[in-house]
């Protein structure tokens, strides 16, 4: 994509105030198409858009999620900006089999965690399951987002462009008090290569991975698993099912209710109401 379209594209989406990541995102889109093409992304036609995102599924075999962000980014290009209200292209609707995540339990956390080989990645692991946070909302918080006085993680525009307070666990306070101590980070928590830029996502999955391979621990697919793993820990210890929605900041209740699929049957527990009269 010619740097001067990409330029104004990009101003289109700040004007829209889409969020630093989908503005990424789309831009990659983009760019990604009038790669596979060579061509400039104002003369492809639709028989051409449509190809490329079967070339997506079929040949590069991204997952729907994936697939869907490519889509939404060419439609914003081609609908919104370019003002091609006409134009068909489409990929086929999410399947609806849903796989429920791998939990570790409780244990297997505890394991996980004290594998972990220094005092950053300790931290980061204990924080991230101990508020329930996203990796991304883990990567991007500031020192002045842990309110200790308060016992709250404050976590600033996450999904949804939303701010919201979490949990903040004693022990992962006292690991981060560490953690400060040994590295005295500045304008991020967890940093990247300088103290000004913020830890990589990719780095933290790779901790996740290094921490999860040296405790023998072979469930869970990346360092989400602990946010799972703090909503249902939080049901099977009877917290009220809207404050996790609240610490989760989920949009909707749905989403949250979902966890309690991974809980064991624990029908056989329940006493009737007659009985504790």
């Amino acid at each position: 994509m010619a740097s001067e379209l990409r330029r104004k594209f990009e101003n289109h989406l700040i004007l829209n105030r889409l969020a630093v990541k989908t503005q990424e995102a789309y831009l990659n889109a983009v760019a990604d198409l009038s790669k596979h093409y060579n061509q400039s992304p104002e003369q492809l036609t639709d028989e051409q858009i449509q190809h490329y995102l079967v070339h997506l599924i079929r040949h590069r075999k991204l997952s729907w999620s994936s697939c869907n962000v490519h889509f939404s980014g060419l439609q914003c290009f081609y609908k919104r900006f370019l003002n091609r209200p006409q134009s068909e292209f489409s990929i086929p609707p999410r399947p609806r089999q849903k796989k429920l995540p791998e939990i570790l339990s409780r244990p297997e956390v505890l394991k996980l965690i004290n594998a972990a080989d220094d005092v950053c990645p300790r931290a980061l692991l204990m924080l991230t399951y101990g508020s329930g946070l996203r990796v991304s909302e883990t990567v991007h918080l500031k020192p002045h987002h842990i309110e200790s006085d308060r016992m709250l993680v404050r976590v600033e525009q996450a999904k949804g462009r939303k701010d919201r307070y979490t949990l903040l666990s004693q022990k992962a306070l006292e690991a981060l008090r560490i953690y400060w101590k040994a590295t005295h980070p500045e304008k991020w928590l967890f940093y990247g290569r300088t103290k000004a830029q913020p830890m990589h996502i990719s780095t933290a999955q790779k901790i996740y991975y290094r921490s999860q391979k040296a405790a023998g621990i072979t469930k869970g697919k990346g360092i989400h698993t602990l946010r799972h793993c703090f909503a249902t820990h939080l049901l099977e210890q009877g917290v009220d099912v809207y404050l996790i929605k609240r610490f989760l900041g989920h949009l909707s209740i749905q989403t949250t209710l979902g966890y309690l699929h991974l809980l064991p049957d624990r029908l056989a527990e329940v006493k009737s109401p007659l009985d504790s009269l």
